[in-house]
């Protein structure tokens, strides 16, 4: 077990804002810092000097409690609180066109896996290119740079779409690729995102494909799924069509999973190749 020394000295030195303080923890937990201790013990069971004396609790005003008497101002109970799906769907729908929702979605504050991230993953690739992909979750690598898919699976990525004839570097909507994922903030520990995290996301991406406007949708992996199909068991769905609100969507394994699992690849190649034939019958 490992022990963490010299915060002080180090805040003392420049100083640390929260994310600077919170830039250090992550650090520190990437080394495998498993516990913080302080320059002095502590005993947890020492009791204190003296006890406070337990107030009595507040008395009801029973005034207010008589029947037919109308409460306050300050008695009435406040309205109940936008449910967080509501305030996102209201946000995305007023963004008319992408840089206006990334501004949205920057603004948007309920979201508490914006708390721990660095950076908000928006999108990469040509807007408007025929085919747009839909991630999970940014990682470490997404989070530094504020990119989708630009770690060894978003190499994988570029790999197999290479392969077909297509690219996030390309100007030609045709042979171009959109990129963005599910939840724009990476979730801590690379954790899956929730149920209720991804409904609360869900507005921002049914948005995001209406202003990108792509003629294809691929979904990789089980969140992206989750968010547009309502589903998830990505083997079981890979590889037949599927329909997201008048747009052709096809499921396929992240390309993390053809990382750890090479044989996996033949599958994928084909539905590479169900993916290439759809986006010719379309031109």
């Amino acid at each position: 077990m490992e022990q963490v020394t010299g915060i002080e000295q180090a805040a003392e030195a420049g100083g640390l804002d929260w994310h600077g303080a919170l830039a250090a923890l992550v650090w520190q937990a990437e080394l495998g810092v498993t516990e913080v201790i302080g320059d002095t013990p502590c005993d947890a069971y020492a009791l204190p000097e003296r006890l406070e004396t337990p107030r009595s609790a507040a008395q009801p005003d029973r005034a207010a409690a008589r029947p037919g008497r109308q409460p306050s101002a300050s008695q009435t109970p406040p309205a109940p609180a936008e449910p967080p799906e509501d305030s996102a769907a209201r946000a995305a729908a007023a963004a008319p066109d992408l840089p206006a929702l990334r501004e949205a979605m920057a603004a948007f504050d309920l979201c508490e896996l914006k708390l721990g991230a660095r950076n908000l993953v928006f999108a990469d690739g040509l807007p408007g290119a025929h085919v747009m992909i839909v991630g999970e979750a940014p990682g470490r690598e997404e989070d530094r740079s504020g990119r989708p898919f630009v770690g060894p699976a978003g190499q994988m990525l570029d790999r197999i779409f290479a392969a077909i004839g297509l690219s996030r570097q390309e100007t030609d909507p045709a042979r171009a690729l959109y990129i963005t994922n599910t939840m724009p903030w990476r979730p801590p520990g690379n954790r899956d995102p929730s149920p209720e995290e991804i409904a609360m996301m869900r507005p921002f991406l049914a948005r995001h494909i209406e202003l990108a406007r792509p003629r294809l949708l691929i979904a990789t992996g089980n969140t992206a799924c989750a968010a547009l199909l309502g589903q998830r068991g990505i083997l079981r769905l890979r590889g037949q069509w599927q329909d997201w609100r008048g747009h052709p969507l096809m499921p396929i394994t992240h390309p993390s999973y053809l990382l750890h699992e090479p044989a996996a690849k033949r599958e994928a190649w084909a539905d590479l190749l169900e993916i290439r034939a759809r986006l010719d019958s379309l031109a």
